[in-house]
């Protein structure tokens, strides 16, 4: 069975990550959305929040499961029975932080291979930190997040 993580803190979950799920679908058996939690770092949303707004995006999809974790990716993929982590790249600064974090998973569990999806075009300029941003501005974001999401 190949099993996938796609990992991140979906503060909140936008388009770009819900349609890189269903890119990233046809190549696995399952992939695990896995919300992280990080006590340092702080949330516009609050973990239920997210878990429930990643529920919705993947209400319908079988072969997604939505989990929570603390701590290394890469343990949570030894603890889940995961070899592959699915990330997506927007730009170029993605690309060295995206690849740097790759490899270090690789030297920390050389079993975790790192699928990379480039990000469609469309979507190129959405991300987690604009739409908090246009959130808290009281602007509407409808059209950055996964139909069936509500905030």
């Amino acid at each position: 069975m190949k099993k996938a993580v796609f990992p991140g803190s979906f503060d909140p979950i936008t388009l770009g990550h819900f349609e890189l799920v269903k890119r990233a679908l046809p190549l696995f058996d399952e992939i695990i959305v896995a919300i992280g939690v990080n006590s340092t770092k702080k949330y516009l949303f609050p973990l239920e929040d997210r878990f429930k707004m990643v529920n919705q995006a993947f209400h319908d999809m079988d072969k997604v499961n939505i989990m929570s974790f603390q701590g290394l990716t890469v343990d949570f993929c030894k603890e889940h029975g995961a070899n592959y982590i699915v990330r997506g790249l927007r730009n170029g600064s993605d690309f060295d932080y995206e690849k740097s974090i790759a490899q270090m998973n690789k030297l920390v569990n050389s079993d975790i291979e790192t699928v990379i999806f480039v990000t469609d075009p469309d979507l190129s300029a959405i991300s987690s930190t604009i739409v908090r941003d246009i959130i808290k501005n009281g602007g509407d974001v409808a059209q950055f997040l996964p139909p069936n999401v509500d905030i």
